[in-house]
């Protein structure tokens, strides 16, 4: 975060923005916000996103207080925020990323997180890495460092989950040597043996419904699951806890309660893009209309990034402020708050219509 070293005279601050994304649906931009805000100049927006500092531990410092630290379920899985008329060759973090949602490459900005669920069932994101290709680093390596990171700041953990794409064997190694528990997905080809001598592709494997014991290559002793779909698909899944001899204690019913807690990261992928505002940013709005050029000719794109890391860094911000009211009871769910503030714009533009039409019969 950025050290403040005087009374800061900014007309745009976080809570500020953070409250924007929260109650407009649909436009986006500095200049709207500036708009809702009358007293609040787009530029004054702008510089906001430009010099501020936020950092994933200053959202883990936030939210610290509100949570149960010690036995929660760390899950991690990664998103892509659709960015389909931006230009990566002036954006450094947007690329082309494969999208379970499009089946298929597409044009934005991959989002990695760590998203923790206590004993309670309060679910918040403690962590998250911007996926970009210049630091030459793999989104199994983001996931290793937030791990570590999360685990140095007080996070204690009883388990954590993954999709397939985080199962490498140096992943399930660190966890290993954390003494954590996990579930996660497996790809069909694995090795693994029953006896310990022969070894096989998983999907070789005759796997009960209770589950099955196995020893995975390079790895050691895990408890496989199947899980079959309506789309005649298979998916195979793998437990761990570091207890002595408990693999075989792991039940069915242990396996999808702790399926169903990894579900919930991907109900926070869709609210922070449907109610927390976080693809709806326009990047030539943020960082100006012509990039500054460096004596080589080259544009700056510091200012793109760090404008963007903004912007995310309170999208994220937002959804916890959604979680802790839902958690307070305050509101039901994490979409009441958009849908009750069309509600009242709806029934005020129709009450005021009707009051005319009625005045102007009379």
């Amino acid at each position: 975060m950025r050290a403040i070293t005087k009374p800061s005279t900014a007309k745009c601050d976080l809570n500020t923005y953070t409250l924007f994304l929260l109650a407009e649906s649909k436009y986006s931009g500095c200049k709207r916000l500036g708009q809702i805000m009358e007293n609040l100049s787009h530029d004054s927006v702008n510089r906001f996103l430009l010099r501020e500092q936020y950092e994933p531990k200053d959202l883990f410092e936030e939210i610290k207080p509100n949570i149960n630290l010690i036995g929660g379920t760390l899950s991690g899985d990664d998103t892509v925020i659709d960015k389909p008329h931006s230009d990566p060759k002036i954006t450094e973090l947007i690329g082309y990323y494969y999208s379970g949602r499009h089946h298929r490459a597409v044009k934005g900005i991959q989002l990695i997180t760590l998203y923790y669920t206590d004993v309670s069932f309060k679910s918040v994101p403690v962590n998250y890495r911007i996926y970009n290709k210049q630091e030459g680093k793999t989104k199994n390596d983001y996931l290793r460092e937030m791990i570590i990171e999360v685990l140095d700041w007080g996070l204690k953990p009883k388990s954590v989950t993954t999709d397939s794409w985080y199962s490498s064997q140096e992943n399930l190694k660190l966890l290993k040597n954390k003494q954590l528990g996990f579930l996660t997905g497996i790809a069909k080809n694995r090795s693994c043996s029953v006896d310990g001598k022969t070894f096989t592709q998983v999907q070789n494997l005759e796997i009960p419904e209770s589950g099955l014991t196995v020893y995975l290559k390079n790895f050691g002793q895990v408890k496989v699951f199947l899980r079959s779909f309506k789309n005649e698909t298979k998916r195979y899944y793998i437990m761990y806890i570091p207890e002595k001899d408990a693999l075989d204690s792991i039940t069915r019913t242990e396996f999808r309660e702790l399926h169903s807690i990894h579900w919930g990261i991907e109900c926070y992928h869709r609210a922070i893009k449907q109610v927390c505002g976080i693809a709806k940013f326009m990047v030539s709005q943020c960082v100006g209309r012509v990039p500054r050029l460096e004596a080589t000719g080259e544009p700056v794109r510091v200012r793109t990034t760090e404008a963007i890391k903004t912007h995310f860094f309170s999208a994220i911000r937002a959804f916890t402020q959604l979680e802790l009211m839902r958690s307070e009871e305050l509101i039901e769910n994490w979409y009441e708050i958009q849908r009750n503030l069309s509600l009242q714009v709806a029934r005020g533009f129709i009450l005021e219509h009707l009051t005319q039409k009625l005045g102007l019969a009379a």
